[in-house]
């Protein structure tokens, strides 16, 4: 129920922008997870992720960005080299699907109607929903609650190249900053699992994507009027 709205939220938008310009393509890279278990590096992506991306061009400077994304991130206290973790020894698995839509700002002006080569670096903010698993621990053994769905703050920057009239390549790093402690299981919102809670609880869970992206353009001419 929830995807079909996003779903629908994107048709609107497709058939409301038809004086724009869009582009359409696909996200690659790798995720990685910063949290209670394991190493705290920021951008250590070690698995694949994948999703879609969708930009609906409002002027050369600014473009509205619709996303979905997909990574497993995962965790293990015995890569830590020091501190208590690797004494406790807890490793877990989870898996994420990410649907973000925010607004993208280019540093440099990116018309996509003019010829040659353009290149700009860009950020992007909005709001993320993505659906995970809630899990915790019994005798450090990792276990299945619920299937649950929470909001993040995407944080994303990167930069953009137009290679050819229609085709758009990317490279970014984009971190969310999520409302739930619980994408390791060390703070199951269960409370009937208040007991099992462990590590810092009054700081919560990110996940970061980073990769690559590559769109198709397509649309009218845009008229980037200022009225």
């Amino acid at each position: 129920m929830r995807i079909n709205k996003i779903l629908w939220i994107f048709i609107a938008l497709f058939f409301q922008g038809q004086a724009q310009i869009h582009e359409i393509g696909g996200f690659v890279g790798g995720s990685n997870y910063i949290g209670d278990i394991g190493k705290d590096n920021f951008i250590a992506p070690n698995h694949i992720s994948f999703g879609g991306v969708y930009r609906w061009n409002k002027s050369p400077r600014h473009a509205y960005r619709l996303s979905y994304t997909y990574g497993k991130i995962t965790a293990n206290d015995l890569d830590v080299k020091d501190g208590s973790r690797p004494q406790r020894g807890l490793q877990f698995e989870n898996r994420v699907h990410d649907i973000t839509l925010g607004l993208e700002i280019n540093f440099l002006e990116f018309d996509l109607h003019q010829f040659g080569i353009q290149t700009t670096p860009y950020v992007m903010a909005g709001i993320s929903y993505f659906n995970y698993k809630e899990n915790y621990f019994i005798n450090k053994q990792l276990q299945f609650d619920q299937n649950a769905w929470s909001l993040g703050i995407p944080m994303i920057v990167g930069v953009k190249s137009k290679l050819t009239r229609s085709l758009v390549i990317g490279a970014e790093i984009g971190a969310r900053y999520t409302f739930t402690d619980n994408l390791d299981g060390s703070n199951p919102k269960n409370d009937n699992l208040a007991n099992r809670r462990f590590g810092n609880l009054s700081s919560n869970d990110w996940y970061v994507f980073t990769g690559f992206t590559l769109t198709y353009t397509f649309g009218n001419n845009p008229c980037y009027c200022p009225y």
